[in-house]
């Protein structure tokens, strides 16, 4: 038996007291976290000073720096999700419906945990706290698999967190972390049939393809970030350039970050007046189709086919000009990735026919993409936004974590 093969067996163990631990006693156990990060946060915040100095020292790109790098602010609002997610209700146990049926059985459908949950996930350390702290209050045990780049951080606050539940009485095994980082074992992760029950990978296009294409166990694919925006005709120009300055640069690294704008041609010269000095705020390089080149000079390059499709997480931006709503909407259904998309217009009835037809998880009339997430939609806290459409879609809260159980009462009743 394998390393993960034992690290498997040991979390699928800790399922069967977890899943019946009851509410007060996960809540016990997510105090003793949030305590224990706070307590002891330099030792987190030492170990995750490594990883950002050997990042630096490889050349990872000042976005991608921002993602793995901690800071105290950073933690301590880490430690606030995971207070928060003490406060949310608890889905386990709630009976959706209840009914008796002619026969006299009493059947109702109860909510129930996944089991064990596997998270392949790349260099933010905060996922590892906010994956762990969801599983947990949804009756999940969780193995956590981190890119190499936050290897140091995830260790160790995987360790405080497993002391964590050694200190209020449950399995250190309902949280653990794959210590290797090789692609052999992340490989041997999504094929741990009978003990992973599922498996969310976070992070890049290219992760979640792969992981969705090789793995055994099933797959929640999350957070493929292609997202657009589309500048109508009868768009408030000064807002529409506002909110893709929201989108692209206030966190470019996000899945929830525009990559692509579209821009109606009779307003685009308009457009690009108000949008250009906000976007040079940041330097975001555009890659633009003919036509917009005309507007844009020297100011964007060329795009190439492959822009219509990347997720960049970076301030970069493809421009492509079009002649109308429905020439935007077949553009997006076409290379979107079915996260978040928006127009930005004051025509109502344009409003509700993107809404009828962009298929997306979250789509928006003007307002920016960076809400799609847990905390912004009211669920308290999200593992990752769902692109697929089976089991959930959008962010995936507590109540997303969680399958059901058919439970029957009976009097001696037989067929």
């Amino acid at each position: 038996m394998t390393a993960l093969q034992q690290q498997g067996r040991a979390a699928k163990a800790a399922t069967y007291t977890l899943a019946t631990a009851g509410t007060a006693k996960k809540n016990e156990a997510l105090a003793a976290i949030a305590d224990i990060l706070t307590e002891r946060q330099a030792e987190w915040l030492s170990a995750n000073a490594e990883d950002v100095a050997a990042a630096k020292e490889a050349g990872m790109r000042p976005a991608m720096l921002d993602r793995l790098t901690l800071t105290t602010e950073r933690v301590a609002g880490i430690v606030d999700g995971v207070r928060q997610v003490a406060a949310l209700p608890d889905p386990i146990g709630k009976v959706d419906k209840m009914e008796t049926r002619p026969n006299g059985l009493i059947i109702g459908r109860r909510r129930v945990p996944l089991g064990v949950i596997a998270i392949i996930f790349e260099a933010r350390p905060n996922v590892t706290v906010d994956a762990a702290a969801l599983c947990l209050k949804s009756g999940n045990v969780c193995i956590l698999r981190g890119g190499k780049e936050a290897i140091r951080s995830n260790r160790c606050v995987a360790e405080l967190m497993r002391e964590a539940l050694r200190s209020v009485g449950l399995p250190e095994d309902c949280i653990s972390l794959v210590q290797d980082t090789s692609h052999e074992t992340a490989n041997e992760l999504m094929h741990l049939d009978g003990y992973v029950d599922v498996l969310i990978p976070r992070g890049g296009a290219g992760l979640i393809r792969a992981v969705a294409k090789e793995a055994s166990v099933p797959v929640i694919r999350t957070g493929e970030g292609v997202c657009h925006i589309y500048i109508d005709d009868e768009a408030d120009l000064d807002m529409g350039a506002s909110i893709l300055f929201n989108a692209k640069c206030s966190r470019p690294s996000v899945c929830n970050a525009v990559e692509c704008v579209l821009v109606h041609r009779d307003v685009a010269a308009d457009f690009w007046k108000r949008a250009l000095p906000l976007l040079d705020e940041k330097g975001v390089e555009l890659r633009a189709d003919p036509e917009a080149l005309e507007i844009l000079g020297t100011r964007a390059i060329p795009a190439e086919e492959t822009d219509w499709d990347a997720e960049y997480d970076d301030y970069i931006l493809a421009v492509r000009t079009v002649g109308g709503m429905d020439e935007a909407i077949g553009f997006i259904n076409a290379h979107g990735t079915q996260h978040s998309e928006a127009i930005i217009t004051k025509n109502y009835f344009k409003a509700q026919h993107f809404l009828d037809r962009v298929d997306a998880a979250a789509v928006y009339v003007n307002a920016s993409t960076r809400f799609t997430d847990g905390g912004e939609f009211g669920l308290g806290a999200e593992i990752g936004i769902s692109t697929q459409k089976m089991h959930a879609r959008g962010p995936m809260g507590l109540e997303e974590l969680t399958s059901c159980k058919y439970v029957i009462y009976g009097e001696g009743q037989v067929r």
